[in-house]
């Protein structure tokens, strides 16, 4: 009996790593606040299987951003631990961190974040160019086309409107062919009508790709969208929701 247990508890976790991006484990993050110690996040343990749609939703001062920047590998725990894509992060410098964001994981943000001295075009090549890839520019002129902006490729962001720029963005996050894709309020500047476009094109690439995505968002009406849902208040899980 014994040995069957064991055998058992080694084949579960050998079939987490292979199945599950994502696995979180007893994460605590606390900041100071003046002299005070405020703790963001307190024992968050959950899993992401590869392919899956996952938000995270809560009132602001939650902890959802900061959720996704320790999984991202972005900043660090003070206690529990990080596996994305099979690597633990804990055992990585930040060089080798920033190496598995490159080869692995794609991010879209709130405020854009394109280079502003490079074309949407130069903007979307980039992390193909990082990789050594000699086709970027063509690949690159493919996403802008699936966006809708092949006539923008040219300009710059300063020169495109925020829903513009959140599909340059969008096409930037996939052009590395990520296996997992961090969105923070990937609708938090743009319009109710604008919203509804970038949403579709998110998701529509998502499908194209089978990357796993992981969506922090205050809309219900995008969480919903995905098939789980991992609500957040105090820094705590209160609870999951599965949407199939």
């Amino acid at each position: 009996m014994i040995i069957l247990l064991i055998l058992t508890l080694l084949f579960e976790s050998q079939f987490e790593t292979m199945t599950n991006i994502l696995n979180v484990r007893h994460l605590e993050k606390t900041y100071m606040s003046g002299s005070k110690k405020l703790k963001v996040l307190d024992d968050i343990t959950f899993s992401i299987q590869q392919g899956d749609t996952f938000a995270i939703v809560g009132p602001s001062g939650s902890g959802k951003t900061t959720l996704l920047g320790l999984c991202a590998g972005l900043d660090d725990s003070d206690e529990g631990s990080v596996e994305l894509c099979g690597t633990q992060l804990d055992h990585l410098t930040q060089d080798e961190r920033a190496l598995l964001r490159n080869e692995k994981v794609g991010f879209i943000f709130q405020d854009f974040q394109l280079l502003p001295t490079l074309t949407a075009l130069e903007n979307v090549s980039v992390p193909m160019e990082l990789k050594g890839d000699k086709n970027s520019a063509k690949t690159a002129m493919t996403l802008l086309s699936k966006v809708g902006l092949a006539d923008r490729a040219d300009h710059y962001p300063s020169q495109l409107s925020g829903g513009e720029q959140q599909r340059v963005a969008l096409a930037r996050a996939f052009s590395n062919k990520p296996s997992i894709l961090f969105a923070d309020e990937p609708t938090g500047n743009l319009d109710a009508e604008t919203s509804e476009k970038v949403v579709d094109l998110l998701f529509d690439l998502n499908k194209e790709a089978g990357t796993t995505l992981v969506i922090v968002t205050h809309d219900l009406d995008l969480a919903k969208k995905n098939k789980r849902i991992l609500r957040l208040q105090g820094g705590r899980i209160m609870k999951e929701l599965s949407q199939l």
